[in-house]
């Protein structure tokens, strides 16, 4: 076997044993670095009663804590299925740099998870989005981006 098969085995295997022992649905993630995995992580959604605790955020979050820093340059991340959108952004947002996975969203949305919805979402404008969203530009609302754009000693990320 391949390196990216070992590793995207190894996530299957954690969607496997999480959807098993009921902690949420079944899907895993691995996250590897030079060669070896420095993260692992399943979908933890209905033991933790977190919408946001999926298999590769809980990845992200170890990986960041393992590596001392929070983005995951060099890094490959190997999920059971096609991440959806918000394990998407996550990736980007630690600057993965490969993505590797199993199963589509066809497959998964085949047995009730689907994203379809989200990335019709993301696509409209805000105003035109379900949950309904309202721009109210406060005075001084940019004072605190302002404040931090100017700070010499910030921490771009």
């Amino acid at each position: 076997m391949t390196p990216d098969e070992i590793f995207l085995a190894r996530a299957l295997e954690l969607a496997r044993q999480g959807s098993n022992s009921g902690d949420g649905g079944p899907f895993g993630a691995v996250l590897v670095r030079n060669g070896e995995i420095i993260a692992e992580g399943w979908n933890r959604v209905v033991i933790s009663k977190d919408p946001t605790a999926h298999a590769e955020i809980s990845a992200i979050r170890s990986a960041c804590q393992t590596l001392g820093r929070f983005h995951l340059d060099g890094c490959t991340l190997y999920a059971s299925s096609e991440p959806c959108p918000m394990c998407l952004a996550a990736a980007y947002w630690a600057h993965i740099d490969r993505i590797v996975f199993a199963n589509s969203r066809a497959e998964a949305a085949a047995i009730g998870f689907s994203d379809a919805h989200l990335y019709d979402e993301l696509a409209r404008h805000f105003a035109d989005r379900s949950i309904v969203m309202e721009h109210l530009p406060l005075p001084g609302a940019l004072a605190p981006l302002q404040q931090w754009a100017s700070n010499p000693a910030r921490t771009r990320y």
